[in-house]
């Protein structure tokens, strides 16, 4: 830090413990000066060689007949006059960059100019500023830091002017020219790390100097960024991370303290001012996503306006595929009945894929608005947003005011395309059910619709196959889906049959029939004429289609799957239904002619033992019938 000493006799100022302040002298005080409730006993003549303001006071008050004088709003107060003072009787000063600014407006107020006195206090202390304050980075603010108690003096002698002038002066300069101290802890190993004049092997980041501008007021600062932006040579990245580290150092964390009604103004006036200083190029990538989200939180907390609001969400949807689940966890606010802010982050996402020119079919549109951005979306983007969907919804599918429709309206907020796994989605939708117990059977359904079971991982299915809160529609998808992709693993055959497929779907619908209707099927076997009229359906399914190898190759592989699937630990509701599908799996392509009535004649294909009429009577009188039946039980 930059220092000047003024004068050369020793301090004689002394004090009693109380307001009375008086200079050690064998001459009598002659002059009671009154500064903001202090008293100084000193001399006329010294303070009259100095100071045109005195000179006129003292002269009032000889006329008045007394020997007191009274000032009143003297910049600085009682330690600046005292510098003041000391100066006149030419007793040793020092000043430095934390009382130069209140001892040059004290100066000012007391007059002490060059047509008073040559070489007066004015003018050495504008040598010691211009020589000694302003060409110190720390220095410059910490006297702009000084000259916010002092307007408006500091203002009227232009003094925060020159200070920010010199700020803005040396932030942009080239980096490699830095050589001044500067405090850098951002990326560094220590915290209180002071990075004294680099050696030039050593690069210097770009932007050093927006630790040291945190300390500022926000209005003191919001000037020092102007001018810094208006010189044109600093990137936007680097203004996005002065800003960044700005609200790190001011704006709090916690929503707690946000919302707290003594603090509410001058954190609005703080974001306010953070969101003016953003760089005007909406689409620049130098501020992150997570900052603008952090900004809205704040935003929406504090109630600081729809205007600040939309500007924010502009910039964010327009790289809200790089957020967190963690940013967009937004604190709602009354009348919302939900922990987090849905609404908005579903307004984030549609405004996301109408700026991308993305209809919900996941098509790219042609005639864009003229309102929307120019952004470079892609399908990757889309398919990250979409997993940041799943995620999202998967972390707010506990809240136990989440309807359905707000479940639903979010998870159809993305197109089908850009989802390209339904893992994320089936979380979510398990842990919905899971936090709903209560849930009716209708809304049920509809949630589960939106899951695709084919893509589905075999984690997922394994899971999903065990779980007793899905409809049991959904669970003989899962497993009529998997067993065909085992199935095709192991086999170059074409897909599956539509026969195939049509009993499967059959069987489905009987048996959520059977679950919803009378809650029956998940505590009680089927009787033997159900399964009849099940396996009979099968049949005449599967006569449509016809007999032939193509019958053989798929009861080859659903005995496959079915070896396989053995070893699964499942529940008796999916044993149950792995029960029928082997047993329709392995009837369907070869047994009896097209619209027979279970008849025993056989077409050409007819030589397996698979192919008996009557299974349930099989079943009660022969072990190699059961065997035949591929049960996982």
């Amino acid at each position: 830090m930059k220092f000047m000493k003024l004068g050369s006799k020793p301090d004689a100022f002394q004090t009693d413990g109380s307001d009375a302040r008086y200079v050690l002298s064998d001459l009598p005080s002659d002059i009671v000066i009154h500064v903001d409730g202090a008293r100084f006993y000193l001399h006329k003549f010294p303070l009259l060689s100095k100071s045109s303001l005195l000179q006129r006071l003292i002269i009032e008050a000889s006329q008045n007949g007394t020997d007191e004088v009274v000032i009143q709003d003297i910049p600085g107060g009682v330690k600046t006059f005292e510098i003041c003072a000391k100066f006149c009787y030419g007793m040793v000063v020092t000043l430095n960059a934390y009382n130069v600014v209140a001892a040059r407006c004290a100066a000012e107020y007391l007059g002490m100019t060059e047509d008073v006195e040559k070489s007066n206090l004015i003018f050495k202390m504008e040598v010691f500023l211009n020589s000694g304050i302003f060409r110190s980075w720390k220095d410059s603010i910490i006297a702009l830091q000084t000259t916010d108690a002092l307007l408006p003096w500091s203002e009227e002698l232009k003094l925060v002017g020159r200070c920010i002038d010199s700020i803005a002066t040396k932030a942009t300069v080239n980096p490699s020219n830095v050589m001044w101290s500067y405090t850098y802890n951002r990326k560094s190993a220590s915290s209180d790390e002071i990075v004294e004049a680099r050696k030039s092997s050593q690069a210097v980041p770009k932007d050093w100097w927006v630790e040291d501008l945190c300390e500022l007021d926000v209005d003191l600062y919001r000037r020092v960024m102007v001018a810094v932006k208006s010189r044109g040579r600093v990137p936007s990245d680097v203004v996005g991370e002065a800003l960044k580290a700005y609200a790190a150092r001011w704006l709090p964390e916690c929503c707690d303290t946000l919302v707290d009604d003594v603090y509410s103004e001058s954190y609005k006036h703080l974001l306010e001012t953070i969101v003016w200083l953003l760089p005007s190029d909406k689409g620049s990538s130098g501020i992150s996503c997570r900052f603008f989200l952090k900004l809205l939180k704040a935003t929406v907390l504090i109630g600081a306006g729809e205007l600040l609001k939309e500007e924010l969400m502009d910039r964010i949807v327009l790289q809200l595929h790089k957020a967190s689940v963690h940013d967009l966890l937004i604190p709602s606010k009354p009348p919302a009945q939900t922990i987090y802010d849905i609404q908005l982050v579903q307004t984030l996402i549609g405004r996301y894929m109408r700026h991308a020119g993305v209809a919900e079919d996941g098509i790219f549109l042609n005639n864009l608005d003229q309102e929307m951005f120019e952004t470079n979306v892609d399908n990757e983007s889309l398919v990250a947003l979409c997993k940041l969907v799943d995620r999202y919804l998967a972390e707010v599918a506990s809240d136990p005011n989440l309807s359905v429709s707000s479940f639903v309206d979010l998870a159809t907020s993305m197109p089908e395309s850009a989802r390209t796994t339904h893992d994320g989605l089936y979380t979510a939708i398990d842990i919905f059910l899971k936090l709903h117990p209560g849930l009716p059977k209708t809304e049920k359904r509809k949630i589960c619709s939106l899951m695709d079971v084919k893509k589905l991982s075999k984690g997922a299915c394994i899971h999903a196959a065990q779980n007793d809160r899905l409809p049991l529609r959904v669970v003989v998808q899962v497993l009529f889906f998997e067993q065909l992709r085992a199935a095709g693993a192991a086999s170059a055959a074409p897909g599956p049959n539509g026969s195939m497929a049509r009993c499967m779907a059959r069987l489905a619908e009987e048996e959520e029939d059977d679950d919803w209707k009378d809650g029956r099927a998940q505590q009680e076997p089927p009787t033997p004429g159900a399964l009849k009229k099940q396996l009979g359906s099968l049949k005449l399914a599967a006569a449509d289609h016809g007999a032939g190898d193509d019958g053989r190759r798929l009861v080859a592989r659903s005995s496959s799957v079915a070896n396989q699937s053995s070893r699964l630990s499942l529940s008796s509701r999916s044993r149950r239904i792995f029960d029928k599908l082997w047993v329709g799996g392995a009837k369907l392509p070869g047994e009896g002619p097209a619209g027979g009535k279970g008849s025993s004649d056989t077409s050409g294909s007819s030589q397996s033992p698979r192919s008996s009429a009557k299974p349930l009577e099989s079943k009660s009188s022969s072990s190699s019938s059961r065997n035949r039946r591929y049960s996982v039980s």
